[in-house]
């Protein structure tokens, strides 16, 4: 059905063909490539370790066994974490003083996805220049197997996640106290993944009362695994049934959260940022990032505490990157995506969870209360669909003139400021579109500003 390569992995469907869909031979050949891109940085000379661990999909663990006998054939030492998180991998890696990681998730994608992520000796995602290497030797498949006494070892150690959930509650604003003492009731979706093992976890830990609605991994997706509010009715009915504070909804690898308010109605996953932003911003001064797709709310709250807004071309390591130029004290992706750098420098559900309730236990006001404290931006999320000979660069440079007495960036396709909305377009890599996200204050303006948007597109592409 589809294989997807680019610098943070590869993405494909179980079963099908070779190199077009994510076969036995595939998930093979792309962990031969990045173990042989991993020894190269350190000139084949000391022995390497690797951490791999996965969510609860059905093919995960198929993939994993793949992944970790490959490893081993290079002669790299694996640590199989087993059923985990991106974020929990991501940690492990620092903390075990690993090489490198491997995640085995397709993150919000359906149950025929899986695909392999991929991370440096930070923990963090691989930059554009690493994952293009990792692409060129698995295409030229320039792999040299390690001789029979050379071959690396295997550990497991199962116990990471517990890990993961004590270093959350080691940070200073992490108020154990104050969330045990609001006596939260919480509804928990975490569409049969590893959020299952994590999240209900660490709120046993914040002493909050947890009602699971999908927390069994076992990799069988009750609803579309992407935190969207259309696919958020069964626990939106559960929080007000059972008279919850909130629900926690999180995707199969656990690095987005959404919430819901107490009324079933929708917290919105671009929020999730603001409010965990919000409490940091009031308690550690400085500055925040989010990507240019995400809401507007992150930099008037960023403002209000006095600190400095930057927005990133789309993606965890331009994300990532700019926090660290920016000195951020806290950013992430409008898509639910917490980064806290006190942690650690990758988008994490249990310290956004941990965070969110110490907020609201300080606030003393519910879900919906919090929620309408904040600036009112509405996101209008658009494509259009282009012919393969339709010049899209030449589009976007067209509407950045065409637009150019507004505030511009050009970094990530082309974002369009105006004084209370704007617009962002950015052509896909894997199909002939252009997607179109708006955002204003309210959801007509946001629909009228994206169809205003199009119809420019279309006049310059000259689409009927």
């Amino acid at each position: 059905m589809a294989l997807i390569k680019s610098i943070s992995g590869i993405r494909g469907t179980i079963g099908g063909k070779i190199n077009d869909n994510l076969t036995p031979i595939d998930a093979v050949k792309f962990a031969a490539a990045y173990g042989t891109w991993l020894q190269s940085q350190y000139n084949n000379k000391q022995s390497l370790t690797v951490i791999v661990g996965r969510d609860a999909r059905i093919s995960g663990k198929m993939i994993s066994s793949l992944v970790c006998e490959t490893l081993l054939s290079l002669g790299i030492n694996v640590i199989d974490l087993g059923l985990s998180t991106t974020p929990t991998v991501e940690m492990a890696v620092t903390l075990e003083h690993a090489h490198g990681g491997i995640i085995i998730t397709a993150s919000h994608n359906p149950k025929q996805w899986n695909a392999l992520k991929l991370l440096n000796h930070k923990g963090e995602f691989l930059n554009d220049k690493e994952g293009t290497k990792v692409i060129e030797i698995a295409e030229a498949e320039a792999f040299e197997f390690a001789q029979v006494d050379d071959l690396g070892t295997y550990r497991k150690k199962a116990d990471y996640i517990n890990k993961h959930i004590n270093e959350v509650l080691k940070l200073k604003l992490v108020d154990v106290e104050a969330i045990k003492n609001a006596k939260f009731k919480v509804i928990v979706d975490a569409v049969n993944s590893t959020g299952g093992i994590a999240i209900p976890a660490l709120l046993e830990k914040l002493g909050v009362t947890c009602v699971a609605l999908y927390c069994e991994p076992n990799g069988q997706f009750p609803h579309n695994p992407e935190p969207l509010p259309a696919h958020l009715t069964e626990i939106s009915k559960w929080v007000v049934q059972e008279h919850a504070n909130l629900g926690i909804v999180v995707d199969p690898d656990v690095d987005r959260l959404a919430l819901v308010n107490e009324d079933g109605s929708m917290f919105g996953e671009e929020y999730t940022l603001v409010a965990c932003a919000d409490y940091v911003l009031q308690n550690t001064p400085g500055n925040t990032v989010s990507n240019l797709s995400s809401s507007r709310a992150l930099r008037e709250i960023t403002i209000k505490h006095g600190g400095n807004y930057q927005a990133s071309a789309v993606g965890e390591v331009n994300v990532v990157a700019l926090m660290k130029k920016n000195k951020a004290v806290i950013g992430g992706e409008g898509n639910g995506g917490i980064i806290y750098p006190e942690l650690h420098y990758g988008r994490d559900s249990l310290v956004g969870v941990a965070l969110f309730l110490s907020h609201l236990a300080h606030k003393n006001m519910s879900c919906s209360q919090l929620r309408a404290s904040y600036p009112n931006f509405f996101m209008s999320k658009n494509k259009i669909d282009l012919t393969a000979d339709i010049d899209v660069d030449a589009i976007l440079k067209k509407m950045a003139k065409k637009y150019e007495n507004e505030q511009i960036s050009t970094i990530d396709g082309v974002k369009i400021d105006f004084e209370t909305e704007w617009a962002h377009l950015r052509k896909s890599n894997t199909e002939a579109i252009i997607r179109i996200y708006t955002e204003s204050t309210s959801e007509e303006k946001a629909e009228a500003l994206a169809l205003k948007i199009i119809n420019d597109i279309k006049l310059i592409a000259s689409i009927k």
